[in-house]
């Protein structure tokens, strides 16, 4: 059947079944709606502590390809790179509304997947889908806003422009594997089962750092970024906002051991800005990092400090500190090709 045939109304009941079904016993009682999905506005009751809230647009053509994401990844990922954000200020992901466009000859088999991969990332992380808005359009549009709030009152959230000239520069998990995934999939490569697996997981099923986010406040990190547009340009982010400047060790950068293997001579320059890992990049002092890593359940590892230059300006070096020339240090909408 395609939605055209189910209509507007008729598909929105689908997936209100869909997502109260799944969330009636998994959302804790005091994060129940007042009023979810079927009225003018979701309602629920809020707490004293400071509110978040992120949206993002995954356009089809610009953001991901029917051609080799499935409809149910493609689910997981849309709201997967909001979680990151709430990640990245240390927050708590606690309502999303889902804003989808679709073509009329669009498939309800395939938006039922869609959901059914947005509902079992929620489902992970006690997050209600409380509403959103369907419409027709010639291309899939989906938009997605998460709420949340800061998960201890007593300590601030995380934000780009708290960096300070000697902290360090870290970073979570490995890099590079996302945008590996994706030109493995576009472009045909073949690589063994367990490589191929690893990179498709990489770029189709990201997943968000939401502990390791409220585990950098709880140690006092004050400034961090998720890793969406390349690290170098998601540091050159922190940089500005922080009125700093950044010195990078390249041949510390941790590079996915998958992408090292199967991209050898440009592992690195994946890594550096091929973005789509949504990893944390943060900064601070070699002890609050050395205690992040004692406690984080992924690795993490400094790749560089903050220094007092020009703000923005990031300088690649390598292990002997000679200059690193890197030709493309991240995605940019309206600039970037």
């Amino acid at each position: 059947m395609k939605v055209s045939e189910l209509g507007e109304f008729g598909l929105i009941d689908l997936l209100a079944k869909m997502v109260n079904f799944a969330q009636d016993k998994q959302i804790a009682p005091s994060q129940q709606p007042i009023i979810g999905i079927g009225d003018d506005a979701a309602a629920w009751h809020g707490d004293a502590s400071t509110q978040l809230a992120t949206v993002d647009s995954f356009i089809q053509g610009v953001h991901f390809s029917l051609d080799v994401t499935p409809w149910k990844e493609l689910g997981w990922k849309a709201l997967a790179i909001n979680l990151s954000d709430i990640a990245a200020m240390g927050g708590v992901p606690k309502y999303a509304l889902i804003s989808l466009a679709l073509p009329d000859h669009t498939e309800v088999d395939n938006v039922t997947a869609l959901y059914q991969g947005m509902i079992e990332l929620a489902q992970q992380f006690g997050v209600a889908i409380v509403g959103g808005d369907t419409s027709s359009s010639p291309f899939v549009a989906i938009n997605i806003t998460v709420f949340g709030s800061a998960r201890n009152k007593d300590k601030p959230i995380l934000t780009r422009s708290g960096a300070k000239v000697g902290d360090k520069v870290a970073v979570t998990g490995y890099l590079g594997a996302a945008t590996a995934g994706w030109e493995m999939l576009t472009k045909g490569l073949q690589f063994d089962p367990e490589a191929t697996a690893c990179l498709k997981r990489a770029f189709l099923h990201p997943y968000p750092r939401i502990a390791e986010g409220q585990l950098l406040v709880d140690q006092g990190v004050k400034t961090a970024i998720d890793i969406s547009d390349g690290l170098i340009s998601d540091l050159n982010h922190i940089c500005k906002a922080s009125q700093v400047s950044a010195r990078i060790e390249v041949d510390r950068v941790p590079i996915q051991p998958t992408v090292k293997t199967n991209f050898s001579a440009r592992a690195l320059e994946l890594a550096l800005s091929g973005g789509e890992d949504y990893e944390l990049l943060f900064t601070a002092s070699t002890e609050v990092i050395d205690k992040i890593s004692a406690t984080a359940p992924c690795p993490v590892t400094v790749i560089g400090e903050i220094v007092a230059d020009k703000a923005g300006k990031i300088t690649l070096v390598d292990s002997n500190g000679n200059p690193f020339n890197l030709s493309k240090r991240g995605w940019e909408h309206f600039t970037s090709r």
